[in-house]
């Protein structure tokens, strides 16, 4: 037997496909000892969280019977489970996750465009050409000219009048009506990737693009920066996997298929020496619920251990 003594917990994220309402499932019979820095596609690590707090919202009351009232089994009225933490790091991921709304991409506006909160008409994309991977972009040698390493791009398809969610490998946001943005899906795309090298035309990044290889519809555009929207309609939705390692071997993993923000954009601030403060994104997420495929039970987290060494 073994007592779990963890000092931090780290968090990870999949795409939840929103249309065909199907989650990533972990199974932790067969990668419950993947190594932390290294997870398992498709999921994206996020770094280590502090604050890590779960909460249960499920309800459980007796049923009364007879004469007298007697409680004779007990049933679940509700179910349901919160998560609350701090994401340690701001990243494009990390601050969609804890905004909970659309994560903007700031794009480069065009000549004369006129103002706008979220940015205004983006300039023209950039084309890719056959043989793009999924961390390599192959598009002109003017067009590759145009970024540098260390700047960040977004790739995907023009916004074309479409209806519903919008966004290559997770969906970044739900048009309603019809826009008239041609770059709106770059927008509000996940897709984001980091410059790592530019050599005549060959973009390279420094990881592979949630969504993988780019399709041959797909453009690219420079990414100036992230802003969110408190107040839109749109919520994330991503599954969820946090990992807590014990100091003999054990681990404990908390897998939720389904989680949607239950706050507003909130950073926590944390003082520290010399005047200066630390600005952390706070996250509060609800648990959404699936079937389990062993035995169709209605569930909305699981929670695994795996023994350590014992001395």
């Amino acid at each position: 037997m073994s007592t779990p003594y963890a000092r931090r917990v780290r968090a990870y994220f999949a795409p939840v496909d929103r249309n065909a309402k199907e989650p990533t499932i972990f199974d932790a019979a067969q990668d419950g000892r993947f190594d932390v820095s290294s997870p398992p596609e498709p999921w994206v690590d996020l770094g280590w969280i502090e604050g890590f707090e779960r909460s249960s919202d499920t309800k459980i009351e007796a049923v009364d019977t007879g004469t007298p009232l007697t409680a004779t089994r007990q049933v679940r009225s509700k179910i349901g489970a919160m998560v609350t933490f701090t994401f340690a790091t701001w990243n494009k991921l990390q601050l969609a996750l804890s905004a909970g709304v659309q994560q903007m991409n700031l794009l480069p506006t065009s000549s004369g465009a006129s103002t706008a909160g979220s940015g205004g008409t983006a300039a023209t994309a950039l084309t890719l050409l056959e043989g793009s991977t999924s961390t390599t972009l192959i598009m002109s040698a003017a067009d590759a000219s145009t970024l540098v390493a260390g700047d960040l791009v977004v790739v995907d398809v023009d916004y074309t009048g479409e209806i519903g969610f919008v966004g290559a490998g997770v969906s970044g946001a739900y048009v309603k009506s019809a826009l008239s943005d041609l770059a709106y899906v770059r927008r509000v795309s996940l897709n984001v990737g980091r410059v790592a090298t530019v050599q005549e035309g060959v973009v390279t990044l420094e990881a592979p693009l949630l969504a993988g290889a780019p399709l041959t519809a797909m453009k690219a555009q420079k990414v100036l920066g992230y802003c969110d929207r408190e107040g839109s309609t749109f919520f994330q939705e991503w599954s969820a996997l946090f990992v807590a390692e014990g100091q003999q071997g054990e681990r404990v993993l908390w897998h939720y298929p389904r989680l949607q923000a239950a706050i507003g954009p909130i950073e926590r601030q944390t003082k520290i020496a010399d005047g200066f403060t630390t600005l952390g994104l706070q996250a509060r997420f609800r648990a959404l619920p699936v079937l389990d495929a062993v035995d169709a039970e209605t569930i909305v987290c699981f929670r695994s251990f795996l023994s350590g060494k014992v001395d």
